[in-house]
């Protein structure tokens, strides 16, 4: 059996090896046993169902929640040589009627069915005719009341198990803690299921954490390290990632916008032209990316805390799918916390008490000192490796705990009662920071014995830790005017009876190279990445598939890696298979020899 899988693997998607757990999914499919598959985005989720699609003798059915994720896999498959079709309401009549009469005659190995058509009057009937030899759900956190982004549809998919009883089902997510791991199986009614989750870490993510001081700058620096490289960038309102969008195109960048608040069309522009690569940046809410496949995504910026630990890992997950280095870069305030605190005290009361704890997971990610990555695996119950992860902020040495938090912080809040309860950040951070402003000195605060208390330091540093003070809870803002009051943890914090966490100020602007992007470009011709990279524009164009179908940015390095002179030499080239060598080998080929002849200059350093 594990021959049959390798020598499939190989044929048609070119790849040697397997990642973690793909096999043993695999081999679940093939045994008839049904299973929960848990693995990280980027992980390879999708071949776990669709190299068994190729081994089984009928067909395989996929319900997935989104048009654009079946598309953009339907497309992978076929530049893979592998015949797949969808049934969704986009298509016309005679496109209805050329994939019914494919599936007749049994020409297809996949059909990707959304929950919906699964669901309409009389299509299970239609399925039975088929030949059905497994069921594959995606995105099946979709299914429980406990996952993060729960689908009423979903949970009618129990009825697969009553009109298939005898074929395996599986489910696949990257996202499911043990009690959504559970609802799924009870839901969907498997029977016993193998259960496989794998390692919730991302070692190729460069994970870096930031409090928002200057929005706009900071996505632009993240935007610049990666110049012509496609990126995310996820606002918490539409009307942010509306300012955005429109700030981005004034200063050059190729940005386009995506909410719920936009017309269909408009959207579906957006998201054609990010995957197709006439935009570099993509501004959203997160009503976009779930289903979506692009694997060259460099980089994803939350420019506000996102509300829970699941939500961050799915959507900065969105970057590096294809197991090349990417950054993910996630900025911070106090208001983001407060703003999500409302939201969920105005949600459904039995869900208050579990969005709170959630959010405030997330708040003490964004506080930490420790390791991002096993802060990650340490909130999904998974154990990290006791050495530095080399792969963000923390083990990187940006960023840093203050030496004594507590007597700052004591400071800070003795400076706050000490001006009576009465004023802002602003207007604090001036007091200690010993400013002789007009206001300070006719309140007489120049005189207080916490004037100029913390003079050693940056005013912009003191503001900072106030902010820091506020989203942990300490201090509290009141009235329309943002008024600093102590709370009652702040009041036990100044008696010494609790020990506040405060972090510096990220060392310097520029972030330093985290081995995983150095080691990814070793011995990498540069100049011929870029060449190839404008080939498979082209070759993207001309068949109409987004650019990562034609090729992922893995196998582009891997060619101007090894150079390979001949058909057999491309195919020891990851991610090229026999179908890829026919329909693109000779042209790549034909642009490796250009190169040598003609080498072009390599692309400045800066712009990775």
């Amino acid at each position: 059996m594990t021959d049959e899988i390798s020598e499939a693997l190989k044929r048609y998607w070119g790849y040697d090896g397997f990642r973690p757990l793909q096999r043993e999914a695999m081999e679940c499919v093939l045994r008839g046993r049904d299973s929960i598959v848990v693995l990280p985005t980027g992980g390879g989720k999708s071949l776990c169902y669709q190299v068994p699609a190729l081994l089984l003798p009928g067909l395989t059915l996929v319900v997935s929640p989104l048009i654009s994720l079946m598309k953009d896999q339907i497309d992978a498959l076929a530049g893979c040589g592998i015949p797949a079709g969808r049934l969704d309401s986009t298509l016309s009549a005679g496109e209805k009627d050329r994939v019914s009469r494919q599936l007749g005659a049994g020409g297809l190995r996949l059909l990707y069915v959304s929950p919906e058509r699964l669901l309409s009057p009389g299509f299970l009937d239609f399925l039975k005719g088929l030949g059905v030899s497994s069921v594959a759900i995606d995105e099946a956190h979709c299914v429980s009341m406990w996952g993060h982004d729960f689908r009423p549809e979903y949970r009618r998919l129990g009825i697969l198990r009553t009109a298939f009883p005898e074929i395996p089902i599986g489910a696949y997510t990257a996202t499911a803690t043990e009690q959504v791991r559970g609802d799924i199986a009870v839901q969907l009614g498997l029977g016993e299921p193998e259960v496989l989750v794998g390692s919730f870490d991302r070692p190729n993510l460069v994970y870096r954490v930031r409090r928002r001081t200057e929005g706009v700058r900071q996505v632009r620096d993240v935007i610049d390290r990666h110049a012509g490289e496609s990126g995310i960038v996820y606002c918490l309102r539409r009307s942010d990632v509306d300012r955005l969008t429109e700030t981005l195109r004034r200063q050059g960048c190729r940005a386009v916008a995506y909410h719920a608040g936009m017309s269909d069309e408009e959207r579906h522009r957006s998201q054609n032209g990010f995957i197709g690569e006439e935009a570099d940046v993509i501004v959203a809410t997160v009503a976009f990316g779930m289903g979506i496949d692009k694997s060259n995504v460099r980089y994803v910026v939350h420019a506000a805390m996102p509300r829970s630990l699941e939500h961050y890992q799915q959507e900065s997950g969105r970057a590096g799918r294809d197991g090349l280095e990417a950054e993910c870069v996630l900025l911070h305030s106090g208001a983001d916390y407060l703003t999500w605190k409302r939201i969920i005290l105005e949600s459904e009361p039995q869900t208050v008490e579990n969005g709170l704890a959630k959010l405030g997971q997330m708040s003490r990610y964004c506080r930490g000192v420790s390791c991002r990555h096993r802060a990650i695996l340490a909130y999904f119950g998974q154990p990290a490796g006791a050495e530095a992860c080399g792969a963000c902020d923390i083990c990187l040495g940006e960023v840093e705990g203050v030496a004594d938090p507590v007597v700052v912080a004591q400071k800070i809040l003795s400076s706050v009662l000490r001006q009576g309860e009465r004023f802002g950040a602003d207007y604090t951070a001036g007091v200690l920071y010993g400013s002789r402003e007009e206001r300070i000195v006719a309140n007489g605060h120049d005189r207080l014995s916490t004037h100029g208390i913390l003079k050693e330091e940056t005013r912009p540093a003191v503001r900072d830790w106030i902010e820091q003070l506020v989203e942990q809870e300490y201090l509290a803002r009141v009235g329309d005017y943002g008024v600093l009051k102590l709370t009652a943890l702040g009041r036990r914090a100044l008696a010494g009876e609790e020990r506040p966490l405060l972090l510096e100020a990220p060392r310097a602007r520029r972030a330093p190279k985290a081995a995983v992007e150095k080691d990814s470009w070793d011995g990498v011709d540069r100049a011929l990445f870029e060449r190839l990279r404008a080939l498979r524009r082209t070759l993207a164009a001309e068949a109409g598939v987004p650019a990562y179908i034609v090729f992922g940015d893995a196998t582009l390095r891997d060619l101007a890696r090894k150079k390979p002179a001949t058909p057999d030499e491309l195919l020891a080239v990851t991610g090229i298979g026999a179908k890829k060598l026919e329909l693109y080998g000779p042209r790549v080929l034909a642009g490796i020899r250009a190169h040598d002849r003609d080498p072009l200059p390599p692309r400045p350093e800066g712009g990775r």
